[in-house]
C-alpha cells in the first residue's frame, strides 16, 4: 500500500507508542500503515460519516489486520475513552473544525503524548487556538502533493499559553526556525494570494478598508520574512 506525500508526511512524525487515533480516517490507510510498520501496535480508525467506515474496514481486513486495527463510527473524538490512546491524527478538515474538535474533548488532548494535525485551510486560526490554549508545538512540516501546499502541525498539551508574533500563526514559526527548504515557495504563495484577494476588494466601505490594511500588513510582513531566509 502505497502512501501519497501528504499521508506519508503526517505518518513519519508518529512517535512510536502503543495505540493512535486516526480521527476522519477516509480509507483507513494511516492506521494500517502505522501499524504494518511497527510505528504502533494497534491503532483506531475512526469516522463521522459510515461510508468511509466500511471503506477503512474492508482495508483492515484486506491487510488481515483487523486484530490491530478498530474501526469506529463517531464524530471527532467522541469514539475514544480517556487513556485508550497515545497520539492523535487529525488530516483534511479546516483549522476552525480540528480547533473545535479539540476543544470538545480537551481532557483527552491535555492526556496524549503528542497530536499530528493537517489542516486543510485556515492553520492561522489552528495556530493561534494552541498558542493561546497553553499546547506546544513540539515540530510543523510542509510539503507539495499534486501541486498543493501541506501544512502540517504536531503538538502536546503543556499548560503553557504563549504570546508569539502573529505572523507565526500564517507561518509556522518550527518551519522557519529550521529553514524549511520548501519556506520561500510557500511564502511566495501566500504572497500572491494575499494580493489576488487585495485586488478583488472593489468596495469603499469602511469594513473593505480595514480588510485592505489588514492584508497589507500581512503582505509586509510575510515579505519581511522572505528576506530573512
Amino acid at each position: 500500500m502505497e502512501l501519497s506525500i501528504r499521508l506519508e508526511t503526517i505518518a513519519s512524525m508518529v512517535d512510536k507508542c502503543e495505540c493512535v487515533v486516526d480521527v476522519g480516517t477516509d480509507h483507513g490507510y494511516i492506521p494500517i500503515y502505522l501499524v504494518r510498520n511497527n510505528i504502533c501496535n494497534t491503532a483506531i480508525a475512526s469516522d463521522i460519516n459510515k461510508g468511509p467506515v466500511e471503506k477503512a474496514r474492508f482495508n483492515v481486513r484486506i491487510e488481515g489486520l483487523e486484530d490491530k486495527i478498530n474501526c469506529r463510527l463517531g464524530g471527532g473524538l467522541t469514539t475514544i475513552n480517556k487513556g485508550e490512546v497515545q497520539g492523535i491524527v487529525i488530516a483534511g478538515m479546516g483549522g476552525n473544525l480540528i480547533r473545535d474538535i479539540i476543544e470538545e474533548r480537551k481532557e483527552i488532548f491535555k492526556e496524549v503524548k503528542f497530536a499530528v494535525l493537517q489542516p486543510v485551510q485556515n492553520p492561522e486560526v489552528l495556530r493561534e487556538y494552541i498558542y493561546q490554549k497553553g499546547y506546544k508545538i513540539i515540530d510543523e512540516e510542509l510539503c507539495i502533493d499534486e501541486n498543493r501546499f501541506y501544512e502540517i502541525i504536531k503538538i502536546k498539551y503543556d499548560n503553557n499559553p504563549k504570546k508569539v508574533d502573529e505572523i507565526f500563526y500564517e507561518v509556522g514559526k518550527s518551519l522557519v526556525d529550521k529553514k524549511h527548504s520548501l519556506l520561500p515557495k510557500f511564502i511566495e504563495e501566500k504572497i500572491k494570494k494575499y494580493n489576488k484577494i487585495l485586488l478583488n476588494i472593489k468596495e469603499n466601505t469602511e469594513l473593505a478598508d480595514k480588510r485592505k490594511k489588514e492584508l497589507r500588513v500581512k503582505i509586509d510582513r510575510l515579505e519581511e520574512l522572505l528576506q530573512c531566509l
